[in-house]
């Protein structure tokens, strides 16, 4: 983000294009009370539109916002596209679909009423 003013982008293990931000959020704990986690968007083929995403957890906690921020900045591309194949995989069923894909067609064929 500092070279080029933009979020990183990756290819994901899925064929799909994702792209990355770093988020912060409250952690609850009051000696720690910020932390920081990637955000991947994934994009549809062909015309640009959001499909979906993965987050990590908390990667990053701390007392200062700017301080786990910077923290998970630090993270090699190389790591922090590692991540997302790990999230990728991590959400996906055995035959490659993600998760709400089978919930949804399991959804299909529970609803599937037959005369």
């Amino acid at each position: 983000m500092a070279v080029h003013a933009r979020p990183a982008a990756f290819d994901g293990v899925d064929g799909f294009s994702y792209s990355v931000d770093i988020l912060t959020d409250q952690t609850g704990d009051v000696l720690q009370p910020w932390g920081a986690y990637l955000f991947f968007v994934k994009w549809g083929r062909g015309e640009p539109q959001v499909t979906g995403h993965v987050e990590t957890p908390f990667l990053a906690t701390g007392r200062h916002e700017s301080l786990v921020r910077q923290q998970v900045g630090a993270m090699p591309l190389a790591s922090v596209k590692a991540t997302l194949d790990g999230l990728i995989r991590t959400a996906s069923s055995p035959d490659g679909r993600p998760w709400w894909e089978v919930a949804a067609a399991e959804q299909d064929d529970n609803h599937d009423v037959r005369a």
